[in-house]
């Protein structure tokens, strides 16, 4: 274990004691039971546009109010824009003010977190619990019932409209 490492678990933990942050949020899990699909960054850099690509597989962020489905109103699902994976209902989405999709709940068993300390104090980063593409962070000052907020990049997102058929998973 490194000097870095021991510091960065030692900055999170104390974070973590300051801020009352949730490790794993509601509806989520480091463990998942849906099957992983793995591809090396090399493929899946074929097979994004270069935006989603690295949101997805270099952990970027997408300029706020620059997606669209920030502002999608219809019913229906939003699936990982690398594996196809339903992760969100249109039903669980709220205006949350921040310029990105925002969530109060995954569809359960759908994302993985862990600790992201990028920015000094930690946050929970979550990713297709499927393909391991990053979506966002989630924190806790979202609405009833929850009181999650999943912040999520769009290019990471595609919607389905209600009443159209989902895509088939990448790899399936």
């Amino acid at each position: 274990m490194s000097r870095r490492d021991v510091l960065k678990g030692t900055l999170g933990a104390i974070g973590l004691a300051l801020t009352g942050r949730r490790a794993v949020a509601e509806g989520a899990s480091s463990e998942s039971a849906i099957e992983r699909f793995v591809l090396p960054k090399s493929e899946w850099r074929k097979r994004l546009a270069p935006e989603a690509y690295a949101v997805l597989f270099e952990e970027g962020t997408e300029r706020a109010r620059t997606s669209p489905l920030e502002q999608e109103k219809r019913p229906g699902t939003f699936v990982c824009a690398a594996c196809m994976l339903p992760l969100f209902e249109s039903s669980t989405k709220f205006e949350s003010g921040t310029g990105w999709p925002s969530f109060f709940r995954a569809i359960e068993g759908r994302v993985a977190t862990k600790l992201d300390l990028k920015l000094i104090l930690p946050r929970t980063e979550y990713h297709c619990a499927r393909c391991g593409g990053h979506q966002g962070h989630v924190f806790d000052d979202g609405p009833p019932p929850t009181g999650l907020r999943y912040c999520n990049n769009g290019v990471a997102l595609r919607f389905v409209p209600e009443g159209e058929p989902l895509p088939a998973l990448v790899g399936s």
